[in-house]
């Protein structure tokens, strides 16, 4: 597998390189040379594959030679050791939860499998590994249990004070061992530019050896199409065909990785971009002009993206060209007001309890459908958190209804252990170079 930088089309380099240096010194993402489309074949008779055996085919086409055929099934039967399923709420509606890996949130296919990944091609004896991550609710969690105990890494997260859930800030705070966390007294935004700031820097690059656990990691966004051939397969049994996808969109990765499986071949009719408030995308799509804004914190905390960095990679999939991306994807955004009831809404209707961002996803589905009715069509929303995540949004008649799983409770059983910082770069730099 071949890729170049979103900034430099003539910059070549192989995957073990883009999975350890992350993001390119111009600042660009790595993207994939060339884009196999899977065999008609194959992708008509998805229905008889499982979520693993979907997973390899798709990863190897992806990543050719790189790495043995034994090795990679391997890999995918480790990181992938969990469901995927639909939900049926009525003869239209799906909802696809992405929730069921150790972490609770969609971000353990990426996490998980790019750890993986890293584990294979470290070498015995190599530098130490500083994994960098940035997030604003559930990649960091995601990230801690991937590299938990992965050795010759050394993870730092970085997250907004006060911005994430209590027990999205156990699920970074309270891992100990090779994992450390810090508080930004900041946005999200903040966090992300710190960390592509070290990125950057020349002396922490010749000192340290680091790379990414971001979604800017291309190891992030192969494992994450997965789940959308699996989706695909899960229909075909149900005899549908037609298909539009909801997805709650914050930095655009999860989109984005549904976006390069339709360019391999995946078979749907539409996708739909559902933000909150932090609408960077919905107002390119309408006016024209991406023009990126400070991030809002909202309930839907994993979306609150004011400068998406996936952004230029949806674009890249399409050689920059805004309509065929605006024809293909439509985009919405919706009110923390709107995402209450929306919740409210979907237990009403369908006695299902559904996290903010879940909520978000389902609102657009029914804003398209009022807009571009069609009797065929099939709807899944992405349900990309556990709704125990986020107690403080559920009125107690609801929060009573959420099955706790067994590893929360043990989550609230342990003590946050985080260093508070600025949002200061020569503080965050310090911390890197000094700090054991």
């Amino acid at each position: 597998m071949k890729l170049y930088s979103t900034n430099n089309h003539d910059l070549k380099i192989d995957f073990q390189t883009a999975v350890f240096n992350s993001m390119p010194q111009d600042k660009g993402l790595y993207m994939p040379v060339e884009i196999p489309v899977l065999d008609q074949d194959f992708i008509q008779h998805l229905d008889q594959y499982t979520l693993p055996e979907i997973a390899y085919k798709v990863a190897s086409a992806l990543l050719q030679d790189d790495i043995p055929a034994a090795d990679l099934k391997a890999i995918i039967d480790d990181a992938i050791n969990f469901e995927a399923p639909l939900h049926q709420l009525n003869e239209k509606t799906y909802v696809l939860e992405l929730f069921h890996g150790p972490s609770l949130a969609f971000k353990d296919f990426g996490a998980r499998f790019m750890s993986r990944i890293m584990a294979y091609f470290l070498k015995d004896n190599e530098q130490l590994l500083d994994v960098l991550v940035a997030t604003s609710g559930d990649t960091g969690g995601a990230v801690a249990l991937g590299f938990l105990g992965v050795p010759n890494t050394r993870v730092t997260i970085l997250y907004p004070k006060g911005k994430v859930s209590e027990i999205q800030e156990l699920q970074l705070c309270s891992n100990g061992h090779n994992i450390r966390a810090i508080e930004i007294d900041g946005t999200f935004d903040d966090c992300q530019h710190l960390v592509k700031q070290a990125f950057a820097d020349e002396e922490l690059n010749s000192k340290m050896r680091l790379t990414s656990a971001n979604s800017i990691n291309i190891a992030r966004l192969i494992p994450q199409t997965f789940y959308y051939f699996n989706a695909i397969a899960q229909l075909f049994r149900a005899g549908k065909r037609e298909v539009v996808f909801s997805v709650p969109s914050g930095n655009f990765g999860n989109i984005g990785a549904g976006l390069l499986a339709y360019r391999m071949g995946l078979p749907v009719k539409q996708f739909i971009a559902a933000t909150n408030a932090n609408d960077t995308v919905p107002r390119f799509l309408e006016t024209g002009v991406y023009q990126t804004r400070p991030s809002v914190q909202t309930y839907a905390n994993a979306m609150d993206v004011g400068a998406p960095s996936n952004w230029v990679r949806i674009m890249a999939l399409f050689n920059d060209q805004r309509e065929q991306v605006k024809e293909l994807v439509k985009s919405y955004r919706y009110t923390d007001k709107q995402t209450v009831q929306a919740i409210a809404d979907i237990f009403q209707k369908f006695n299902y309890v559904a996290c903010p961002h879940t909520a978000i996803a389902w609102l657009a589905v029914q804003e398209y459908q009022q807009q571009h009715f069609s009797a065929e069509d099939t709807f899944v929303f992405l349900s990309t958190a556990h709704p125990c995540k986020f107690p403080d949004i559920f009125d107690a008649e609801l929060a009573a209804q959420i099955r706790i799983p067994e590893q929360v409770n043990e989550l609230k059983k342990k003590e946050k252990t985080a260093t508070a910082m600025q949002a200061d770069f020569a503080a965050f730099k310090t911390f890197l170079l000094t700090s054991n």
